[in-house]
């Protein structure tokens, strides 16, 4: 049962400046005018805050009081009006902190602006309202944004109401925010991690006996550029093991110091002027590098020393991001990706139906179609007219299930002389002509909403900020779909 709300007390807020002689401030402003319009009268906002107030109520030890929950209410609504604004603008947290100081606008869309003071997020702040909700609500506020904006298009003053005759499916590849992946740059990043952490922990009082840090910094630094100079050298395959013995002997040294240092933090965290959680932090970070560390030396040894091949599902492209997978997409400049594999449907107005970020390597885009289709069902409550995709998406049995269920069959056929006789329909003609435009969405998606790459580290938070961009790209294009007043047209002088 959804938790009641306290009602929102009226504020007096100062009247936003009256700007001219800029086309591009008019436009942003009209746009997060009707995008604030879309959040009171599309319940956007009325949903959002009850689904945080009913985990913060399940989370709390005790009932809240009434000044609590209505301090939490306002709290949840600038989480999401902060988070919506930092992914329209794709500013960092602290960026948009410093924008928010300045900008009257920006104070006005997060409802931080007011007569007597205006009390600015901080960036940690704004973290926290990016991580206000998980991925499964943000999910239910998005589905409920699209079945309103089906059902009551008139109140939310769209000049039509959205398409579900048309649904339009692709795959893409959401990269991560690393490095391209090497054996040695994978031993080069678990020492630099491990010798910084051990510094840290040494200048906090607690050392066990080493040689300086810094001299195996510089020992690996001097092995990691040996190593990428061996491919311009005769003999490169003896010198590149020749190297990475060297170095895993190194790596060696520095596991065995690092372990040291961290027993040490763990049992005698009290003489420094740390307290437990940020002890904690630094040992977690020690302990990640230090279980997948003997895996990486394994894979190097195999790859160089070995010649031999490791399958992609047990490569680790990164000691930071392990669930990022290699994704083969067979492109022109990207044979190869390393990301994680996302499904987006679309309709014809551009708005996003269906998303899906896959931890592990995605099944194929055959395997993965009627999950989409099932969402979208019950997401939105309706059944989509037509089904069109690329040939990635096409079977025998997908075909014969979509007739079967009266659903119109637009994916593209794998055979050449298929696809010749299905390209004679007028209506099968079309949409294959509309579904070069899926490819553009996801473009704009990538680049404009999610970030070129996307920040978020961890699956979890990647697939946190796919719903935050799809959520605010939603309300972008319904914000275009809304009614303008019209113009008033200047009376006319008598002569």
């Amino acid at each position: 049962m959804p938790c009641p709300l306290i009602p929102f007390p009226q504020e007096l807020r100062p009247k936003l400046p009256t700007i001219v002689g800029n086309v591009d401030y008019r436009i942003l402003r009209q746009r997060l005018e009707q995008i604030d319009a879309l959040l009171l009268e599309g319940g956007v906002e009325g949903d959002f805050v009850q689904r945080a107030l009913a985990s913060w109520k399940v989370a709390g030890a005790r009932e809240p009081g009434a000044l609590e929950q209505l301090n939490f209410q306002q709290r949840s609504r600038r989480a999401l009006r902060c988070t919506i604004l930092r992914t329209l603008l794709q500013e960092d947290h602290r960026g948009l902190s410093c924008q928010l100081a300045g900008n009257p606008l920006y104070q006005w869309f997060c409802l931080i602006d007011a007569l007597d003071q205006v009390r600015v997020p901080s960036k940690s702040e704004l973290q926290r309202f990016a991580h206000w909700l998980p991925a499964g609500p943000m999910r239910e506020v998005i589905d409920g944004l699209l079945r309103r904006a089906i059902e009551q298009a008139g109140r939310l003053r769209l000049k039509e109401a959205l398409d579900l005759e048309e649904y339009f499916l692709d795959s893409t590849c959401v990269k991560a925010n690393i490095h391209f992946p090497t054996d040695g740059v994978l031993l080069r990043d678990a020492v630099r991690t491990l010798i910084k952490a051990t510094r840290l922990v040494r200048s906090a009082g607690l050392r066990g006996r080493m040689q300086p840090p810094e001299a195996f910094l510089r020992r690996m630094n001097r092995l990691s550029i040996e190593m990428t100079q061996q491919a311009r050298r005769a003999g490169s395959k003896k010198g590149r093991k020749r190297v990475l013995r060297q170095i895993k002997k190194l790596v060696g040294v520095v596991r065995g110091h690092a372990r040291r240092h961290r027993e040490l933090l763990d049992k005698h965290w009290e003489r420094t002027d740390w307290t437990r959680p940020q002890a904690e932090q630094i040992l977690r970070r020690m302990d990640g590098v230090l279980e997948l560390l003997p895996r990486a030396q394994k894979q190097a040894h195999e790859r160089i020393i070995g010649a031999r091949q490791v399958p992609n599902g047990e490569k680790i492209l990164s000691l930071y991001e392990p669930q990022v997978r290699v994704i083969v997409r067979g492109k022109a400049g990207a044979e190869v990706e390393f990301g994680n594999t996302v499904l987006l449907g679309e309709n014809r107005q551009g708005v996003i139906l269906d998303y899906e970020i896959f931890r592990q390597s995605a099944p194929a885009d055959s395997q993965i179609l009627f999950g989409s289709l099932l969402r979208v069902r019950e997401g939105t409550g309706r059944d989509v007219g037509a089904v069109v995709s690329d040939r990635g998406f096409f079977s025998a049995s997908n075909s014969r299930t979509l007739r079967q269920g009266n659903t119109f069959d637009a994916l593209c056929p794998r055979p050449p002389a298929v696809l010749r006789e299905r390209m004679k329909e007028e209506k099968f003609a079309r949409l294959q002509r509309r579904r070069a435009q899926t490819e553009g969405r996801i473009g704009i998606l990538k680049r404009n909403f999610l970030g070129r790459p996307m920040r978020a580290k961890g699956f979890e938070h990647r697939e946190l900020a796919l719903a935050w961009g799809v959520l605010t790209h939603n309300l972008w294009i319904l914000a275009r779909m809304r009614k303008t007043k019209p113009k008033i047209q200047p009376l006319q002088q008598a002569a």
